[in-house]
């Protein structure tokens, strides 16, 4: 782990979002080798992931050969409420961007069996060759 201190929110948006871009272009991701990538949600990655965006519109990164997987869901909450993290991270993050929905994981808080959910989720996980780079995030 590396701790990077910088003087406010939007830079650190922008290092992160910089951060990201290059680990998944050095990675260079294609039809038989995605780029994984850990998710948070909340409000800490919001700026990042309009940054990113901003990126992908730009022509500067592309989300085609990435898959994504995020850290958790409500329980119990419908997945289309808005404040369901599938809400969050369509509305905020991959309707804009070049991601393949099916590429886009995010536990379903409303499975019957939750254990088995969590334990299909960990499955997808290793099947795509573990996280490369995951995301956190925090408040002070």
């Amino acid at each position: 782990m590396r701790l990077v201190i910088l003087d406010n929110y939007d830079l650190a948006s922008e290092w992160a979002a910089k951060y990201i871009c290059n680990r998944i272009i050095q990675f260079k991701p294609g039809q038989d080798r995605y780029f994984t990538l850990g998710l948070p949600t909340g409000s800490t990655p919001l700026g990042c992931y309009k940054k990113l965006i901003e990126y992908h519109k730009n022509g500067d990164i592309s989300f085609k050969y990435v898959k994504t997987f995020n850290m958790d869901e409500y329980v119990g909450l419908p997945r289309n409420h808005p404040e369901s993290y599938h809400s969050y991270m369509w509305n905020n993050f991959f309707k804009h961007i070049d991601i393949d929905p099916n590429n886009a994981h995010i536990l379903d808080g409303n499975a019957a069996d939750l254990q088995a959910e969590c334990d299909a989720f960990e499955k997808k996980i290793k099947e795509a060759g573990g996280i490369d780079l995951f995301v956190g995030e925090g408040s002070m």
